[in-house]
């Protein structure tokens, strides 16, 4: 049985990463992220990556949104790159924690300034009586924040999906596709070959 560390899969993870910038024509960091409700619902959305460490794998979002209410009530998550050019996908399965302040505030502040005033603007996940809604908000904000500085909202932050479960999935000919699950024990990861 091969066991591995989190650092050797995150050096495969990023390896796959870097291929994927430079083959996929659109968001090679797009990722679908799947959570599930207090009945045990699920939901499935894409969500896009925008760090990955031995730590985990960071995203933000509005913490009112479905999906954020979703992980905060639920804490676990399952996310699968897909890269359809290089015809590969990753699985990741593990628990969620919420990033520090300090990562929330340095990510919000390094977004574009419309992008900023977007997350104060939209009720995310809630309905809205029509598009003039949401540009009313916008303008308000607009208009609120001026030239000045943009302070990330109290509801808007970032989670961490801590891996439990890996897999590197890639095609093969005749559907006989390579599958390499790796599971946490302890402090290393084993591996499995998995039918495919």
């Amino acid at each position: 049985m091969t066991v591995k560390t989190i650092s050797e899969l995150l050096h495969e993870f990023q390896q796959w990463m870097l291929e994927a910038e430079e083959k996929e024509p659109n968001d090679p960091t797009a990722m679908a992220l799947a959570t599930v409700d207090p009945q045990g619902q699920p939901s499935v959305r894409m969500v896009l990556l925008k760090h990955a460490d031995t730590q985990g794998f960071v995203f933000y979002t509005n913490f009112e949104s479905q999906k954020g209410t979703e992980l905060l009530s639920t804490p676990r998550a399952g996310l699968c790159f897909h890269w359809k050019s290089l015809r590969r996908s990753i699985r990741i399965q593990g628990e969620i924690e919420k990033v520090t302040d300090a990562e929330a505030d340095a990510y919000f502040q390094s977004r574009p300034r419309d992008s900023r005033i977007g997350a104060w603007a939209s009720q995310q996940s809630r309905p809205m009586k029509g598009r003039f809604e949401l540009e009313k908000a916008v303008a308000k904000y607009t208009a609120k924040f001026g030239i000045g500085e943009i302070p990330r909202p109290d509801y808007w932050s970032g989670f961490r999906v801590i891996p439990s479960r890996i897999e590197f999935w890639r095609d093969r000919p005749f559907r006989l596709h390579e599958r390499r699950q790796y599971n946490l024990g302890g402090d290393s990861w084993a591996e499995s070959t998995l039918y495919p």
